[in-house]
């Protein structure tokens, strides 16, 4: 066996495993409920807004209803945002690639969810806000 037939035999293996885990079998837009519905072998159901999910937000329903699920049903392609999503990724909640999901985070992170942090962040502003690190002068 050479080298390229290995190697073919280990993206199968490697490719059955995941398949193992959970495959789409079909997906679909559910309008009323405004979610992604995907339909694994397994008998579960995985509804997702498409607002979480890298390159769905602010789809129109139409864009939203064509979804492809590929051979394998290890991903879902929508051909007119030419957005992906790989299905055993979903299954473990990545929702976008990593710098998607890092500018997700890091936009939420900042911002106010409750009264009290609001109250503390305006008081922080009144004194001058963040105090500047070591080694930075002002100007």
């Amino acid at each position: 066996m050479g080298f390229e037939e290995t190697e073919f035999e280990t993206s199968k293996a490697r490719m059955q495993a995941q398949r193992e885990s959970g495959y789409a079998v079909s997906a679909c837009y559910d309008e009323e409920r405004k979610r992604i519905v995907v339909v694994l072998a397994t008998g579960v159901e995985i509804c997702v807004a498409p607002s979480l999910l890298e390159g769905l937000a602010g789809a129109t329903v139409e864009d939203l209803a064509q979804i492809e699920v590929s051979p394998a049903g290890l991903g879902l392609h929508w051909p007119r945002l030419d957005a992906d999503v790989y299905v055993p990724s979903l299954l473990q909640g990545v929702l976008g690639s990593e710098s998607w999901m890092a500018s997700q985070l890091g936009s939420a992170g900042g911002r106010s969810r409750s009264p009290a942090k609001a109250a503390a962040s305006r008081a922080n502003g009144r004194k001058g806000g963040r105090p500047r690190g070591k080694g930075v002068t002002g100007g």
